[in-house]
């Protein structure tokens, strides 16, 4: 920058900076969105990393497969001087029933123009006819999983012998069932676990894992993500994932009766910057 602009620039001071829900730790200041909202920016430059999660997916009803996590994005060394605008990408809805695909897959959340994350892939189901569906992490399936985005997720899991396969994790693809008995959820990733403790967001400081994939002959739905997810010993429901973690949500059992695949959750945004920076 010329000397003239080092000068304007110190007369300005310090950047003002608002938006978000606003935490610490010792060397940074954290804000997190779990919401749309705006970054507001003002008197001077902002130095910044941002960390963009998107929506994970819904599980597959009736031996469905796990919801895939939302794409998982960490933009360093940005900076801006104005305010930047924050999209925040919903989950996607659970299969109801037999047969039934998850109803949607995550949705796209993202920071101004500098990042954008892709969501989850939805889980497929034994019966549903249809391909689980690619995203930032791909859903489960049988006998194949969907797809990811490349940098930003893994792979869903294929499915055998009735049971389905686990949503892909930010962290690691979803398991392949290799009998009636759902598949575990592709691992979450805690590399940027700082953000995650200092706000209050994730599980155990990491965020954005695969839905369980359910299973067929009295199997239980799979688990929510938010770590790697596993399914259960009894026909019920699949649980929900964890708010806020962009997590896919487990895929439904089937015992007779079908029984729906949890919902994915929304996604979230932390920008951190040094506290000496304002």
């Amino acid at each position: 920058m010329p000397i003239l602009g080092i000068i304007a620039s110190a007369r300005l001071g310090k950047p003002v900076v608002t938006g978000g829900t606003l935490t610490s730790d010792a060397t940074f200041f954290y804000r997190a969105f779990t919401a749309n909202g705006t970054l507001g920016i003002s008197r001077n430059t902002l130095a910044f990393d941002v960390l963009v999660i998107a929506g994970g997916a819904g599980g597959g009803g009736g031996a469905g497969g796990g919801g895939g996590a939302g794409g998982y994005l960490l933009s360093t060394s940005q900076s801006a001087a104005t305010n930047q605008a924050v999209t925040i990408g919903g989950g996607g809805g659970g299969g109801t029933g037999l047969g039934a695909t998850g109803l949607a897959n995550g949705s796209n959340s993202s920071f101004a123009s500098l990042t954008a994350s892709v969501g989850g892939g939805r889980g497929s189901s034994l019966n549903a006819g249809t391909a689980s569906a690619s995203g930032g992490s791909g859903g489960g399936g049988n006998p194949t999983g969907g797809a990811a985005t490349s940098g930003q997720g893994f792979a869903g899991g294929g499915g055998s012998s009735g049971g389905l396969g686990g949503g892909g994790g930010s962290g690691g693809a979803g398991a392949t069932a290799v009998s009636a008995t759902g598949a575990a959820g592709g691992t979450s990733k805690s590399t940027e676990s700082a953000y995650l403790s200092a706000t209050s967001l994730g599980v155990s400081g990491s965020i954005a894992g695969g839905g369980g994939g359910g299973g067929n002959a009295g199997f239980a739905g799979g688990a929510s993500g938010g770590g790697g997810s596993t399914a259960g010993t009894a026909a019920v429901n699949a649980t929900n994932a964890t708010v806020n973690t962009g997590s896919g949500g487990g895929g439904g059992g089937y015992s007779g009766a079908a029984y729906n695949g949890g919902n994915g959750a929304s996604g979230a945004v932390i920008v951190r910057y040094l506290k000496t920076a304002v």
